[in-house]
């Protein structure tokens, strides 16, 4: 059971605030979407090193929000704003040497929370980064050598585009449960 006490529009909810955290590094981009891409051989995990060079201090644009990996606690936070409605997480992003990135975070929307952890694999070869959203994702092209403008990875940027919208949208959401 929920806090609200209604359970289906909790799950409701949670599954599409879910859905658009799952497919932030996969449907952001329909070439992305539309090309499967295969991994060469010789292609070796990344490192915990090289991920978190690659992602901290980052914000990663979504179709319909953001993520902010921040250095201090390796702190993840983020906010959707969509189709299906509002919400925002907070949490922890971590990354290991099996080339693993894992966001670990509390939800919340307007009828209640839940917690989610997506992870993404990558891999590398000759420059080139892989990466796939764990369970049943693709392999695509996150980043090239020369970094390109269509590149998944050039949606990382060194702006903070979650701190402001992610208050802002807390009290909105606070407001609307209290109503």
């Amino acid at each position: 059971m929920t806090p609200s006490g209604n359970t289906t529009s909790f799950v409701a909810a949670g599954a599409i605030a879910l859905t658009l955290v799952l497919g932030f590094a996969t449907q952001g981009n329909a070439a992305i979407a539309a090309a499967t891409t295969k991994v060469p051989d010789g292609a070796r995990p990344m490192t915990a090193a090289e991920l978190y060079m690659l992602y901290h201090g980052k914000s990663w644009r979504w179709p319909d929000g953001a993520g902010r990996m921040q250095n201090n606690d390796r702190r993840f936070s983020a906010w959707v704003d969509g189709t299906g409605g509002q919400s925002w997480a907070e949490g922890r992003w971590t990354v290991s040497d099996a080339g693993r990135l894992c966001f670990d975070a509390t939800w919340h929307a307007t009828n209640g929370q839940f917690p989610a952890k997506t992870c993404f694999v990558h891999r590398i070869y000759d420059g080139t980064i892989y990466q796939k959203r764990e369970t049943g994702g693709e392999w695509f092209v996150f980043r090239h050598p020369v970094t390109k403008e269509t590149d998944e990875a050039a949606k990382l940027i060194a702006d903070d585009l979650v701190s402001q919208r992610l208050e802002a949208m807390k009290a909105s959401l606070s407001v609307r449960k209290t109503e």
